[in-house]
């Protein structure tokens, strides 16, 4: 939807105003500023520059969280909905979000509900975001869903922190480490192997493999390159579609280590999603098709999907949980006692509690097991490729004394 800059004069107060508002065309903006008593004097539409150098800033879910709980706080004090939306956009950091924020404001002046104006944005605010706003406008607590949006983002992004920083040392450590080698193999072997052809001495088995896999790398290293690269681009092509996605989730659920991670992540967003949803007035349907939606795991999709559907059909949700493979007894068991005794956000808010801190704890295991094991690692293959160079030499040295 085009935007469009316009200025006009209050027809009761005689007042100048301008400003900018989207619109389908400039008679459609005029007329809306008509039933809003402003005659309109000029409407152009708005046009972007055609060379610009500005890097356009992504939106944050850290950003999302620090709004909604600001706003929340603003409704509670009894702000207005525009003002509270203008006083946070003007002192925004972020021109990305600060343009959204501005875009989201003129549409609830212009008579749009604020659920409504963010969803016109759904790179920024997701379909659960919107889902619950719409709840908490219908119900009158738009202040204490936002609260409650608040928590759930901070705890999302916690728990996504978390996994990002035990991945970082080691894929860090990993690059590191394969590079040393590689630019050992392909600078300094062959270095050493001109040397030894000189010396014309049998060399011991660990020099000789050394030796044949610098050749290797010396001779197809560009080859490997683009293969790699042509490698990567298939596999995230490939994972683009869906069997892609239940074939490579599938595989990674299996995975002896990670497999049990990425479980427990996928446990804990689908409860604490669920639990905020149920929590904020969502019909338990609609709840699941968004949860769905922001699941992570193509396995888990389709489960939440298949709950979906035993529900709607009358059944229980605990029953096609145990039945799915995915959920542990545990889990199973809380929801059971949620469906008996009608508290069922409640124990969907403990259970996600329970799976966040096993997934810090799990973590920060993994992490303490990774440094010793990738520093041994790194140490033996640089070692061994070190001995294998200098096995020779210390035998030309007895040779020669002798």
């Amino acid at each position: 939807m085009p935007v469009y800059t316009f200025r006009g004069r209050n027809i009761r107060t005689n007042e100048i105003i301008a400003g900018e508002r989207f619109s389908n065309s400039a008679q459609a903006l005029a007329a809306v500023l008509r039933r809003e008593q402003i005659a309109p004097s000029n409407i152009r539409e708005k046009t972007s520059p055609k060379l610009s150098f500005n890097i356009r800033k992504k939106v944050k879910q850290k950003e999302i969280a620090v709004f909604t709980r600001q706003f929340s706080v603003m409704l509670n004090a009894g702000m207005p909905l525009v003002q509270g939306l203008d006083a946070i956009a003007q002192k925004h950091p972020n021109e990305a979000f600060k343009t959204i924020l501005n875009q989201v404001r003129s549409d609830v002046e212009s008579g749009s509900t604020l659920s409504a104006a963010l969803a016109r944005h759904p790179k920024v605010f997701d379909s659960l975001y919107t889902n619950m706003v719409a709840a908490g406008e219908t119900g009158g607590i738009l202040d204490t869903i936002l609260q409650r949006l608040s928590v759930f983002i901070e705890k999302i992004v916690k728990l996504k922190s978390a996994v990002r920083s035990a991945m970082i040392y080691p894929s860090v450590i990993l690059t590191v480490a394969v590079g040393v080698v590689i630019v050992i193999l392909w600078k300094v072997v062959p270095v050493f192997r001109s040397l030894f052809e000189g010396f014309n001495v049998a060399l011991p088995l660990l020099t000789r493999v050394v030796i044949a896999v610098s050749e290797i790398v010396e001779r197809f290293a560009i080859y490997s390159i683009v293969v790699i690269a042509a490698g990567v681009f298939g596999f995230l092509k490939f994972y683009r579609t869906d069997k892609g996605r239940h074939t490579v989730d599938g595989l990674l659920l299996k995975c002896p280590i990670l497999g049990e991670i990425l479980r427990k992540i996928g446990i804990a967003r689908f409860t604490r999603t669920l639990a905020t949803l149920l929590t904020s007035g969502v019909p338990i349907l609609e709840g699941l098709d968004i949860t769905a939606k922001t699941a992570g795991n193509a396995i888990l999709e389709d489960t939440i999907h298949t709950l979906r559907q035993r529900i709607e059909e009358g059944g229980t949700m605990a029953d096609p949980m145990r039945q799915s493979g995915f959920f542990p007894p545990m889990v199973t068991q809380m929801v059971s006692v949620g469906e008996s005794t009608g508290e069922m956000d409640s124990m969907l808010v403990k259970v996600a509690d329970f799976y966040e801190e096993e997934v810090d704890v799990v973590v920060a295991n993994l992490l303490t097991i990774l440094e010793p094991v990738l520093m041994v690692f790194l140490g033996v293959v640089v070692g061994g490729i070190v001995i294998a160079m200098y096995l020779p030499l210390f035998k030309l040295i007895q040779i020669l004394s002798s």
